[in-house]
């Protein structure tokens, strides 16, 4: 059964874009819900965020010249659609799913309470927490450290397209090494952005452990939840 009961899985917008310069490809939509549905035959209790960056990032959007409110407020409208998109391929392999978000928008998705995301868990719903926190300025990151803690996940799983945390830039930097685990105080010295540091501070002071891991890699998440040492483990 592994060593997890209930986690947080962080999904990365970027990464629904497949091979696409933009959007949701299907076909790793449908890959990473079959991956999903394996998961959830463990008997996992799984919550999941996703970004929104395939679709429009906040900052970029600032960056160009969006008033940042309303550029963070349409990036937490792009979670939403990842979302429903995550949420309509699981159900299409037969996985009971709840689309919470943290911006009223019924009937889109209804609105997040703790209770309510804990109450579907514990019947083995997967249950995809969408809009960030609500607010902006902060990030999917942030939404995924603050609602992993609520929902008392035993670990938020961070799945990007790398298999972990190096010392630097593995593309750029030929001598980077990997950390097959590293502790919050050590990603602060060394100055690792594995998130944003408001993620990572919340993480550390609620005890919440980060695993990131290459979750474009067909059967990671499966290994991971089984036990083996796969990706980075972040600690205290």
């Amino acid at each position: 059964m592994g060593k997890f009961k209930r986690v947080l899985l962080k999904l990365s917008g970027e990464s629904l874009m497949g091979n696409q310069q933009y959007g949701i490809d299907r076909e790793r939509l449908t890959d990473y819900a079959n991956e999903i549905k394996e998961a959830v035959g463990l008997g996992i209790e799984i919550g999941i965020v996703i970004g929104g960056g395939n679709i429009f990032r906040g900052l970029s959007g600032a960056a160009n010249g969006f008033d940042r409110v309303k550029g963070d407020q349409m990036g937490m409208l792009a979670t939403v659609i990842n979302s429903l998109a995550l949420s309509s391929a699981l159900q299409a392999t037969g996985v009971k799913t709840r689309v919470l978000t943290a911006i009223r928008m019924e009937p889109v998705g209804e609105f997040y309470a703790k209770e309510k995301a804990i109450e579907s868990l514990e019947k083995g719903e997967v249950v995809i927490l969408s809009a960030g926190t609500g607010n902006p300025y902060f990030t999917t990151d942030t939404g995924s450290s603050l609602r992993g803690i609520e929902i008392e996940a035993d670990a938020m799983l961070k799945g990007t397209r790398v298999d972990g945390i190096y010392s630097a830039d593995p593309e750029k930097d030929p001598t980077a090494t990997k950390f097959d685990e590293i502790t919050y105080d050590e990603v602060y010295n060394r100055g690792l952005k594995i998130m944003d540091l408001t993620a990572t501070t919340m993480c550390k002071e609620n005890n919440l452990p980060i695993v990131v891991f290459d979750m474009d890699t067909p059967g990671n998440l499966l290994k991971l939840l089984k036990g083996e040492k796969i990706g980075t483990l972040v600690h205290n």
